[in-house]
């Protein structure tokens, strides 16, 4: 609702006055009204009208006198009367905005049936009036006008009457349409309108849209017109939530959207058809991809903040109070004239730079036919009101119009923003030619696109929203674009689909850089730098030509140090997103080993002095070690990228901050501002996660820095100094795992890692675990505790190994999900410490811990809970194999029963948990000893557990739980204690693999399946002849079914399947009985065929890595087979008549047919 503002002095008095003196009159008939109650009336109307639009003051009428005035004035003003009903409607309209009065619901049917019959019985003269009044009514109020709807926006409803195109009278028009965009604002908790009702709405504003103005309409009212319009589409996508889905109806809202975009943009006219279609988009995998966490600060956010502000709230008032700021922000920017502009680019062109040459190279190397960056000024410098074309009284009207255009064109950008939302990003990608730029052709013209807004809009608030729309639409656009490649020069007869997306994104980040040394709004230029950082987390580097990124990190070097805070932390959010899109990736590794003095000197506007003299100074080294000795230190240069962080977040600064640091008053003014201090933290923790091999050379200084942080009072960048310590901790890791690419020498040593965490334990890493009041940091010191290197871990002194677990069993109490989850998952990490696992104390107290956590009623705790659980029975496993019977005896027999029956309950739970349940049950099941399985107490458990197992693999739960569970009863068959092929549960499970291995739809599954169908060493582990006949049977069904699959990406696992399903026929047959063979003799002869190239496919395929991780060469597999065929040829010559050797026979051959093959192969 639009105010101008509180009342008048003493304006509550004045209204009290005014109401007892409409109060002392009574209602007359219309014949009977005198001229002088007439006259008295006019004479109040307007006495109230001109102080509603007096000077403010604080003091104000309460919402019930103003209620309580109107409701007497409509009972005293009858319909006949029209002067003074259209005098009652203007008062309507004013009190009502002036004092944001929200109407009672009683008070509001009445004033709305009063205007409702005024419009249908009064003169059409008085018809504006009127439906600004009941614009002003329905404000907010949309919900509680259910009844009148009908009368409003029903078949011949008034507002569809009066907003039609062939209305004549545009202000007419303009009302009605106001009134429908009012009634379509959504209450929060109220119920919205109909969609009969929306769909009229809809189809009203977009005809409104569709229009074009005609030579006797003036320009603001049409801008009004079209406004209105613009503001009821967004409220019906905001607040009605509607989804467009039919291809007609967003090809209609894109056109006008993108007509009304460009809306009185000087320099420009284009003609938009009724409706834009989609272009055809290759099929790609809809499966939405992870998305990253977020990375912007609170800067960010509350320049996100600002910039919802921009788009306006819908207003009660007159729409030129409404377009009353960005009068100013146009007209400022319209008298600018072009010297300033020069001053502007002056200022940009003498800032740093690598070399002189490399500017235009990086940013103006435009291929013929293409815009010089000076360019988009020239449309603005045609419109500058500061050249005499004109009279003052015609400059301030075309400064107005000027005013009024570039509010239509930031509506319309506004409402394609809601627009973006309402669409599937799918569908929405089919439309991206035509809001996106493209390279143009030889000779052809630039088509219009956002950029163009961008570029060459002389309203800085109308360059921010288009940049706005457009980080928008790339947000989310990583599938999409991820098609593109012109990473090879094609030479083709036409442009394939990738190349024509590869030159978007090349012209996308032309216009960007552009756009970037052209703006001298600093919120715009948070824009223009946001929007690349989007650019960058989306674009396939990987497959386009480099230098793309090189051009990027050179033009937003200067920005580091520009004078406006938010700036400086959109431009540390870019680089982040640099170092983190596709790491590590060949150009960024080349940037982070440029000199640091690249591309700072000559920093314009900014601070040069600033960064010169952090280059020169450098953080103390830790333990007195110079960072540079450390393992992995190639570089005699420090990380440009690298020492920036470190200096923004622990120096104090030199200079004094701009005026935008206000906006951060509490935070202390020796450092930095705390939004750019919380950024350069990511930045660090990115560049750590994407590029350890570079920042290792700072391992040590980079833990000093978490300290310090973790030091401080401020929760946040405690927060941050906490998670960069765990990306430090977890790239250690990644160097040590056993698969890592990483040679030992360029390791950073285990005693520099050992040093390194003994200062952070010394440190606040303990104090913060303990005793922080907020959850979240807790949750992830307690994850940074639980990325210590294993090695590091046994060579800490005895007390700072006691105080780790300590404290991880005792968060493991804890009253908060969060920080209970994070222990949980902290000691299931720790439980496969070589120099902890040994210990049967440590075990059982973590088992306790953990089997706590895993009855807990938060889903997440139960799940990290259910994998800590899944890593501590491996550990019983290793500890059995490599420990033996000690280990064994020392557990405690209760608390492995109360694992095995906690893990069955935990096996019913969600997938989540399930998953890891199932896997530390086959660990359980295959720990247990003799004495265990005859002991009454287990007997039941164990039973229990089996029929858990079984149900899972057989049930419709998600691939990783059936996968757990087929790798769990393999687990199963491993225990030579359990009655394998005797129990009844024995045919159950292998039925129930039987069943998957043939038929389930993911082959990871039936690998997996066929896999523990191979584990068992004997034959009576298989049960009786008809048990294992079955087994066999599947298994060739399986086998002849490797290829059938409704979804084409599992045909990658089809090879390793039949591998698999391979192996386990051999292991059979290298187990099979003489009455098993009639069977497999049944399938030899009528499926032989059939089998025989999968069979030599098997054979030929060595050195493949199977499912389990083993690799077996084709050496191995020509063993398998010999053996099985001696086995089988010793049975069969105990056997008497036809069946005689022919099992074997036949299996002989295909050994033959292989050897022939390789012979012919290698000859």
């Amino acid at each position: 609702m639009a105010a101008a503002g509180p009342g008048p002095p003493e304006a509550g008095g004045s209204f009290r006055r005014c109401l007892a003196r409409l109060g002392a009159l009574r209602p007359q008939p219309g014949a009977e009204s005198t001229d002088g109650r007439r006259i008295e009336l006019h004479l109040l109307f307007d006495q109230l009208i001109s102080e509603s639009c007096g000077p403010a003051t604080a003091a104000g009428p309460s919402a019930q006198d103003v209620c309580a005035l109107l409701v007497q004035a409509c009972q005293l003003v009858h319909l006949d009367q029209e002067h003074l009903v259209s005098k009652l409607c203007q008062l309507i309209h004013h009190l009502l905005n002036r004092f944001q009065v929200m109407v009672d619901e009683q008070s509001l049917n009445f004033l709305l049936s009063y205007c409702i019959s005024a419009l249908k019985q009064c003169s059409s003269w008085t018809h504006v009036e009127i439906l600004q009044a009941l614009a002003a009514l329905v404000y907010n109020n949309g919900p509680k006008c259910q009844k009148y709807l009908p009368d409003l926006l029903g078949q011949a409803g008034l507002l569809v009457r009066f907003s039609d195109s062939a209305q004549p009278d545009v202000e007419l028009r303009r009302a009605a349409v106001r009134s429908m965009a009012n009634l379509c604002l959504s209450v929060p908790g109220q119920p919205y309108l109909d969609e009969s009702y929306r769909s009229v709405c809809f189809r009203t504003f977009l005809s409104v849209l569709q229009s074009s103005k005609t030579s006797d309409v003036d320009d603001i009212t049409f801008c009004m017109l079209l406004q209105n319009a613009l503001k009821g589409i967004q409220s019906l996508l905001n607040g009605g939530k509607m989804k467009l889905m039919q291809t007609d109806q967003i090809g209609s809202l894109l056109a006008v959207l993108k007509k009304c975009m460009f809306h009185g943009l000087p320099g420009l006219s284009i003609e938009m058809p009724a409706a834009l279609y989609p272009a055809p988009l290759p099929q790609y995998d809809k499966r939405s991809p992870v998305k990253p966490e977020p990375s912007e600060p609170a800067a960010s956010k509350q320049a996100g903040n600002r910039r919802k502000k921009s788009k306006g709230k819908q207003k009660k008032g007159e729409l030129g109070e409404e377009g009353r700021e960005d009068l100013g922000d146009a007209g400022n920017e319209s008298v600018l004239g072009a010297a300033v502009r020069n001053l502007r680019l002056g200022d940009v062109q003498d800032g740093p730079c690598p070399d002189p040459g490399t500017r235009a190279s990086d940013v103006a190397c435009v291929p013929a036919g293409k815009d010089h960056p000076a360019s988009p000024y020239a449309g603005w410098k045609r419109i500058s009101s500061s050249e005499s074309e004109y009279s003052d009284a015609e400059g301030g009207i075309q400064s107005k119009v000027r005013s009024y255009q570039a509010n239509v064109r930031q509506g319309a950008l506004a409402c394609f923003l809601s627009a973006i939302k309402s669409i599937e990003k799918r569908v929405l990608y089919g439309y991206w030619s035509a809001f996106v730029p493209d390279a143009p052709g030889i000779g052809s013209p630039q088509s219009v696109s956002l950029m163009t807004i961008a570029l060459k809009d002389p309203s800085p608030k109308t360059r921010a929203c288009a940049l706005q729309v457009l980080s928008a639409i790339l947000e989310g656009s990583k599938q999409f674009l991820s098609v593109a490649e012109d990473a090879n020069d094609h030479k083709r007869a036409f442009t394939p689909f990738s190349v024509t997306i590869a030159s978007s994104i090349r012209e996308l980040h032309r216009c960007l850089l552009l756009a970037l040394v052209a703006e001298s709004s600093s919120q715009t230029l948070t824009q223009i730098v946001k929007c690349l950082a989007n650019l960058v987390s989306n674009a396939p580097y990987s497959r386009l030509k480099p230098g793309l990124l090189t051009r990027v990190w050179n033009q937003i070097k200067p920005y580091i140090c520009h004078k406006d805070v938010n700036v400086r932390v959109s431009s540390l959010t870019l680089l982040g997103a640099i170092v983190s899109v596709q790491a590590p990736l060949p150009e960024v590794q080349l940037l982070l080993q440029q000199p640091s003095s690249s591309g700072l000197n000559n920093s314009g506007s900014a601070t040069p002095h600033r960064l010169n003299s952090e280059q020169r100074r450098k953080a103390p080294p830790s333990e007195g070690e110079p960072p540079d000795n450390l393992a992995g230190c190639t570089s005699s240069e420090p990380c440009w990228l690298l020492r920036l962080c470190v200096s923004i977040i622990v120096l104090p600064r030199e200079d004094s901050c701009s005026d935008s640091d206000a906006t951060f008053p509490s935070f202390s003014s020796v450092y930095e501002p705390c939004p750019l201090r919380l950024e350069s933290l990511q930045v660090l923790a990115l560049l750590v996660k994407g590029y350890f091999s570079m920042a290792q050379s700072y391992f040590l200084e980079l833990g000093e820095v978490a300290c310090r942080c973790m030091e401080e009072m401020d929760p946040s960048i405690q927060l941050h100094g906490a998670k960069l310590l765990e990306e430090l901790g977890t790239g250690v890791l990644q160097q040590y795992k056993p698969d890592s690419a990483v040679a030992a020498d360029q390791r950073v040593p285990v005693s520099v890692v050992v040093t390194f965490w003994t200062m952070m334990l010394n440190g606040p890493l303990p104090g913060t675990l303990q005793s922080s009041p907020h959850a979240t940091l807790q949750t992830s010191a307690c994850d940074a505790l639980s990325s210590i290197l294993p090695e590091a871990f046994s060579s800490l002194p005895n007390d700072q190994q006691i105080l780790c677990v300590t404290l991880l069993l005792g968060l493991n109490h804890s009253e908060n999900p969060l920080v209970k989850a994070a222990a949980a998952r902290a000691l299931g990490v720790y439980v496969l410490f070589s120099c902890l696992r040994q210990d049967v104390m440590f075990v059982a107290d973590t088992a306790n811990a953990i089997l706590d956590s895993l009855h807990d009623k938060s889903p997440n705790v139960r799940a990290k809970a259910a994998w800590s659980l899944g890593n501590l029975t491996d550990t019983l496993i290793i500890n059995m194999e490599t420990m033996g019977q000690s280990f064994q005896e020392e557990f405690s027999d209760l608390l492995l029963l109360k694992m095995l029956r906690s893990a069955t309950e935990a096996s019913r739970d969600r997938d989540k948990v399930k998953s890891n349940a199932v896997r530390a049950l086959g660990n359980v099941l295959h720990f247990l000893q003799p004495y265990h399985i005859a002991n009454p107490r287990f007997r039941e458990a164990i039973e229990e557990s089996l029929q858990a197992l079984i149900s899972t693999v057989q049930s419709e739960a998600t691939m990783k739980v059936r996968w757990n569970a087929c790798y769990a009863l393999g687990n199963v068959f491993k225990n030579p204690a359990l009655p394998l092929g005797e129990a009844p549960w024995t045919t159950q499970a292998y039925s129930a693999l039987s069943s998957v291995v043939k038929s389930c739809k993911n082959f990871k599954v039936r690998i997996k399946s066929a896999m523990a169908l191979s584990i068992p060493s004997k034959r009576e582990c298989y049960g009786s002849t008809e048990q294992f006949c079955q087994i066999w049977s599947a298994l060739v069904v399986a086998l002849q079914k490797s290829e059938d699959t409704e979804d084409f990406l599992e045909f990658k696992y089809s090879a390793s399947l039949r591998a698999q399903i391979c192996q386990a026929l051999f292991h059979l047959l290298s187990l099979a009985k003489s009455t098993d063979l009639p069977v497999v003799w049944k399938t030899v002869t009528e499926d032989g065929d059939g089998i025989r190239p999968y069979v030599l496919q098997y054979l030929k395929s060595g050195g493949e890595e199977n499912e389990a991780g083993a690799h077996t060469d084709s050496c191995e597999r020509e063993r398998a087979l010999r053996g099985a065929i001696e086995h089988l040829a010793g049975i069969e010559k105990q056997l008497e008549g036809k069946a005689r050797v022919r099992v074997s026979l036949y299996l002989e051959n295909v050994l033959r047919n292989h050897a022939n093959t390789t012979e012919l192969t290698e000859a």
